[in-house]
Order: C-alpha cells, then structure tokens, then sequence
C-alpha cells in the first residue's frame, strides 16, 4: 500500500507537501505513511482514492484494476 500512494503521487508530479495540505496534514505525518511508518486511517484512504480516481482496494494492494467503483446510491 505504502508504494501504491507514493507511486501515485509521483506518477501525478505532487509533492508531498501539496498533498499533505490537500488531506490537512504535517507533511512529515504523511512521509511517515509513504515509508510505512504509520497506519493510513481509513478517511485518508478514502481521500486518495476520491483524489487518484481509484479504489481502496487498489491503494491496499488487493487488485491491479486502478477504476473507481461507481458511487453508492444514496
């Protein structure tokens, strides 16, 4: 997981300063989850995944498929 977002975040030219401010975060808080220090809390996951146009499923590691599931019903 932890390459996954570093992999992405890169891939999309963004530091990780810019993205620490996008999730409202110190910026050494989400160093910490690129190198695996941390546990990524499930609501920051969520943002990514909104953020990269992809899945929670894709940032765990658990597929290969970066599509978004289509949004739930409300």
């Amino acid at each position: 997981m932890y390459e996954r977002i570093r992999e992405l975040r890169e891939d999309n030219d963004i530091k990780q300063k810019d993205m620490a401010a996008y999730l409202k975060l110190h910026q050494t808080t989400y160093s910490s989850y690129e190198l695996g220090k941390l546990n990524v809390p499930a609501g920051i996951l969520m943002a990514l995944a909104r953020y990269y146009h992809t899945s929670v499923d894709y940032l765990l590691g658990m597929t290969d498929i970066r599509t978004p599931y289509p949004p739930r019903k409300k």
